[in-house]
């Protein structure tokens, strides 16, 4: 587990305690911060860090506020990570920034911040009008070499860099020349909202948006906040190629989702509902999880840790995938009786059907074809969109 240093008095007040029998009302963490958005960070790039860069994160709100702070991630790091220099502000055209809007963060009222190895950091809280359903800009100068750059891969976002030195309070961007399609460091931002929590959505490439449109926010949750207009913030834990049960060493997929649970969903900020749309990739990735017991346990953990934090926990069914490289009936069979668990096994608090929103009623094993991104495991926009309409908002 990834150790979180917190600065500011404010902050340190704002971790909650949680029981079983805490209620949605109680999960909010004290001072009304709710997190906006997060991206649950992978392994680590860039064995030499990325001296004198400025990297402007371009980020998507879900809920408004009057008041944020900002999560930077050291999580795959080998070594000490130093941030001379975090910003925040509103988008204009990115990469420049709405004029008036630039804040400088500090770090226990310092701009410099030093972040261990697998070690997060909280900002301290800073006064911004953040809208919702609107662009932001985390821009952060890291003077000196690093090590491993913890990073979110697919982002379907374009941010921007430069590594010709410290340009992070710039509004204009002039000097964000280059392109990443990848999110550095930052893994999260909470603000103070009249909101009524978050809602966390724990999964893999089908949450994390593969196969959407880069730079439209057409992720299903995306889609899901949209439909819940600020009501409630939704956070995105999904990885692309992350399983339930296992790591795959050397890639972007993270840490499997029981060994970055804490970290990517507990620890979040007014957190008060979990979806689980996970189990995927452990059936077609090699090595095949053809077990469906093994899958069925890992989301027992997750039911369990979920609730000992009074969050309740809905399961997403896992969607068709017949016409993909590796499907076969074995497989299939697989997914046929997990997703038997998740309807019938009423372990779950909901269920969301995911794969009776997406699939073909001429052919149930596959995707209907308006909703395949093209390759028969990926939704595109359109079926993204069919799976936040399948989620019955007062479940939330």
């Amino acid at each position: 587990m990834r150790r979180l240093l917190v600065f500011g008095i404010t902050v340190v007040t704002a971790v909650a305690t949680l029981t079983a029998s805490s209620t949605a009302t109680e999960q909010r963490t004290p001072g009304g911060w709710v997190g906006t958005w997060a991206a649950s960070p992978g392994a680590g790039v860039s064995p030499g860090g990325y001296p004198n860069y400025s990297i402007r994160n371009v980020i998507h709100t879900s809920v408004g506020g009057t008041t944020a702070r900002v999560r930077l991630s050291n999580t795959f790091g080998a070594g000490p990570l130093t941030f001379g220099h975090v910003t925040i502000a509103v988008a204009a055209t990115s990469p420049a920034a709405k004029p008036g809007t630039m804040r400088t963060l500090t770090f226990g009222g310092q701009q410099s911040v030093v972040v261990p190895a697998a070690a997060e950091v909280l900002s301290d809280p800073v006064a911004l009008a953040v809208p919702r359903d609107a662009d932001l800009l985390v821009t952060t100068y890291t003077p000196t070499p690093s090590g491993p750059v913890t990073f979110h891969s697919s982002a379907r976002q374009t941010s921007y860099f430069t590594p010709t030195g410290d340009f992070a309070d710039q509004e204009s961007g002039a000097a964000f020349t280059e392109q990443t399609a990848a999110w550095h460091y930052v893994s999260g931002v909470d603000v103070q909202s009249p909101a009524d929590g978050s809602v966390v959505v724990l999964g893999d490439s089908i949450t994390d948006g593969s196969g959407s449109a880069t730079g439209a926010n057409h992720r299903w949750p995306d889609l899901l906040s949209d439909r819940l207009r600020g009501r409630l913030g939704v956070l995105n834990a999904g990885i692309g190629g992350n399983r339930l049960l296992l790591d795959v060493p050397g890639s972007s997929f993270g840490r499997n989702a029981l060994a970055r649970f804490a970290d990517d969903v507990l620890s979040l900020g007014g957190v008060r509902t979990l979806i689980v749309l996970e189990g995927i990739n452990d059936i077609q990735q090699t090595p095949h999880q053809t077990d469906p017991a093994q899958i069925i346990s890992a989301y027992r953990q997750l039911i369990a840790q979920a609730k000992a934090r009074g969050i309740r926990v809905l399961g997403g069914t896992l969607t068709p995938f017949k016409g993909w490289q590796v499907w076969d009936e074995t497989l299939e069979a697989t997914r046929q009786a997990v997703n038997t668990f998740i309807r019938t096994s009423h372990e779950f608090d909901g269920v969301i059907d995911f794969d009776a929103a997406l699939r073909d009623p001429a052919d149930p094993l596959t995707m209907l074809p308006a909703y395949d991104s093209g390759d028969h495991l990926h939704p595109n926009d359109a079926g993204y969109r069919a799976m936040a309409d399948a989620v019955d908002l007062s479940r939330l």
